[in-house]
């Protein structure tokens, strides 16, 4: 790769203004003596401090600063989206305001990025200052959506990440509203390498990704990249229906076939009960029958291209 490339640094924020002037200055610091052309895109994200006043004043005094402002707040992950279809980067570096992305790694991630992978994505082995219950949370959600989701993403991956041109290309065609652009990018495949960090504490001020927040992201999550949820009725409905059949056949053959050797006594109410369960099996059955017509609609409305090319060669027309 030539030195003239163009890498985007992708800094979505939310509330950051004792953030950005030490993270302007940490950022210049690191890519200052690296052979490549960079750009900044800033997206403000609805914040209600001064925190685009002080991009804004930032960008005087540095043209390869850019920057977008939402008209409200839409969210970290569509602010990622906006920078990601905004930038001209040969690649794109997704960084967090915070500082809890080390920047000092940027060149890791480049020296990653020459060696031909698509995806350079951050681990982090252990995060500063985070409390046993996001630590709990965290490790659940990873296995719960490893568990039931067709996209598997390693334990504690971030959107400390490095994107070629040819991935954020791709990752632009999406059209879902409640994403997380870390699975959508998991999603796209190609090659990819990871880079191991320890996340430092938050420089200044709170974090804006509360409890409530981070459990909305997580069902989103389940949602939007598993139709597990959506076919647990019909799962729960098959093993009600197998149990209670199978209970209902003992009862029947029992009392009415050997007239009660065991004598179990099964009483009328008992048998009414699991007569009950059994039609509730079969209802649950067609919920879930429902569900695999409502998961396919799901699918087709996503509108996520059929597959991903990475190469091709000597065809005449688009495949």
């Amino acid at each position: 790769m030539s030195d003239n490339k163009l890498i985007s640094l992708i800094i979505p924020l939310y509330n950051e203004e004792a953030n950005l002037e030490k993270l302007y200055f940490e950022l210049t610091k690191v890519i200052q003596p690296l052979p490549f052309n960079f750009e900044f895109i800033f997206i403000n994200d609805g914040s209600t401090d001064q925190s685009f006043n002080i991009v804004k004043k930032l960008s005087k005094s540095d043209n390869r600063i850019k920057y977008i402002e939402f008209s409200r707040n839409f969210g970290k992950e569509l602010a990622t989206s906006a920078g990601l279809k905004q930038s001209k980067g040969d690649c794109a570096i997704i960084v967090d305001a915070d500082l809890q992305h080390p920047p000092a790694l940027i060149p890791e991630f480049i020296n990653k990025w020459q060696q031909n992978n698509d995806i350079v994505v951050g681990i982090r082995e252990k995060n500063k200052g985070e409390g046993w219950i996001k630590q709990s949370g965290s490790f659940f959600f990873y296995k719960i959506m490893n568990l039931i989701s067709e996209t598997k993403i390693l334990p504690r991956e971030t959107d400390f990440r490095l994107i070629d041109r040819q991935v954020i290309d791709e990752f632009n065609k999406f059209n879902e509203k409640n994403r997380i652009t870390r699975v959508l990018i998991d999603w796209l495949g190609f090659k990819r390498e990871y880079v191991k960090f320890t996340a430092n504490k938050r420089f200044a001020g709170k974090a804006n990704y509360g409890f409530c927040k981070l459990m909305k992201l997580a069902f989103n999550s389940f949602i939007t990249h598993s139709l597990f949820p959506l076919k647990l009725a019909g799962y729960l409905g098959v093993i009600i229906t197998i149990f209670s059949s199978l209970v209902g056949m003992f009862m029947l053959v029992e009392m009415h076939f050997l007239h009660d050797p065991l004598e179990m006594h099964f009483s009328n109410m008992a048998q009414i009960s699991i007569l009950i369960l059994f039609l509730m099996g079969v209802f649950l059955c067609s919920i879930g029958l429902i569900a695999l017509y409502i998961g396919n609609i799901h699918q087709e409305v996503n509108i996520r291209p059929l597959y991903i090319i990475k190469k091709k060669n000597n065809f005449d027309t688009d495949l």
